[in-house]
């Protein structure tokens, strides 16, 4: 494919020059400052199909996709055409408008288990109106997380493990008071023993139990056969609610998400969903949805408050609706193929290499980690002790070589339907050099 004409010639380097000096880090998202992989971050001016172009007119087969929203690939031209023809009408009106029902019950036709559902911006506005939701709606303060799961920067859950299984958190950010982290429980993943023990010790005070559906800030962790029904069954048994995370995975990872493999499989369903992302197809878009009754006690007809401006904006509508009808049957089968083609590439080249490593899975959601091949990731700790070190020279290497990888290890590698043969050619093409890189590392 040709390079896409970019908008400006200046380097990555002299416009991170200039965002230090206005911004924090030189960024709005830490990651995107490249902190653990070093270097020089690449700042993006267009993207079609299966690539992105820099500054400096370098394209790159990307496998981050805005972290998800890109299912079916950069600038598809039925959520282009939508948004145009939306933009025309208007930006803004602060009032309801005929795309969010639509949008709505597209959500609701592929995941039957949500009932109603409420607009918001972002996955951390998701995630903030559910656990206060669910602290309304049961008249409860405590809510059990796991570690290594990430829902978004509120305060409550940027909270630290405690020294014990059912101990109260600790500040897990500047900025976090004592209190705050104190209603949060930190529990290891994929321990539904940990989760017992805690509701023995503080059921009668606990409001929720909030998981990712299949985590993927720690690098992704697979949850155990059962895990999730497990914390499904033991919300139910104390009159607490369950709170699936579904920013990451949802509608990513099949036409329900995640739950569509387990839940949907297995017969059980969270009390409420967190939906961001493919959501909203690039758009600032999140969701929460889920029980009638629970999602009812939301303002204006229930007693927990919840507003925003921009909820429901027509622009992130249209790019939402436009974006789950492209989502079809084909797309998801190209991207399950896809990341099993890739996985497998990767796992061959660092074998090849010598490398150490295991390959992490949650549908077509996948990570590497390395240095884990005897027993894999099933949890935070496991995730922490790998060799991260081996990441960034294999990074770079790619980087060099026209790829773009999530600039962290503990992220996982997202594809699209427009991750054509010539994209997957390059990116294999690749991986010899870069895992050679990674084999080399030293820490």
């Amino acid at each position: 494919m040709a390079s896409v004409t970019p908008v400006s010639t200046t380097s990555s380097q002299e416009l991170f020059d200039r965002a230090r000096a206005l911004m924090p880090g030189g960024v709005n998202s830490p990651v995107r400052a490249f902190g653990s992989v070093g270097g020089t971050p690449r700042f993006m001016v267009s993207a079609k199909g299966p690539y992105i172009t820099d500054s400096e007119g370098r394209e790159y087969v990307d496998l981050v996709c805005s972290w998800g929203p890109a299912l079916v690939g950069h600038s598809h031209p039925d959520v282009l055409a939508a948004v145009h023809a939306a933009v025309d009408n208007g930006l803004s009106f602060g009032a309801s408008t005929p795309a969010e029902a639509e949008l709505a019950q597209l959500v609701m036709d592929r995941i039957p288990a949500v009932k109603r559902l409420r607009m918001v911006s972002t996955g951390t506005e998701a995630t903030m109106t559910a656990i206060r939701l669910a602290r309304g709606f049961t008249g409860r303060n405590l809510v059990i997380k796991f570690a290594g799961c990430y829902h978004g920067h509120l305060d409550g859950l940027l909270a630290a493990a405690g020294s014990g299984l059912a101990t109260l958190a600790l500040p897990g950010s500047a900025g976090v008071t004592e209190a705050t982290a104190a209603e949060t429980l930190v529990l290891p993943y994929n321990d539904v023993a940990a989760v017992e023990a805690a509701f023995a010790e503080h059921g009668p005070n606990i409001a929720a139990v909030i998981t990712e559906a299949a985590p993927a800030n720690m690098g992704v962790v697979t949850p155990e056969p059962g895990f999730n029904a497990a914390l499904s069954r033991i919300t139910a048994e104390h009159g607490a609610l369950l709170i699936l995370d579904e920013v990451l995975t949802g509608f990513r990872t099949g036409p329900a998400g995640y739950w569509g493999l387990t839940g949907a499989v297995e017969g059980w369903a969270p009390d409420l969903f967190t939906f961001g992302k493919v959501i909203g197809g690039g758009m600032p878009v999140a969701a929460l949805g889920g029980r009638a009754d629970v999602m009812d006690y939301l303002a204006p007809v229930g007693p927990v408050y919840q507003a925003g401006t921009l909820s429901g904006n027509p622009i992130a509508m249209a790019a939402g609706v436009a974006t789950l009808k492209a989502a079809t049957p084909e797309v998801y089968a190209t991207v399950d193929a896809r990341s099993a083609e890739l996985s497998a590439a990767v796992s061959a080249a660092l074998d090849a290499a010598g490398v150490d490593h295991s390959i992490q899975r949650a549908g077509n959601l996948f990570s590497v980690a390395f240095g884990t091949s005897a027993t894999g990731v099933h949890n935070y700790e496991q995730a922490q002790a790998q060799q991260a070190y081996r990441y960034k020279p294999f990074f770079h290497a790619m980087l060099e070589a026209g790829v773009y990888l999530p600039p962290s290890v503990f992220e996982a590698w997202f594809l699209s339907g427009a991750h054509d043969d010539a994209a997957m050619e390059r990116i294999y093409a690749a991986l010899p050099a870069a895992a050679r890189a990674a084999a080399d590392a030293q820490p």
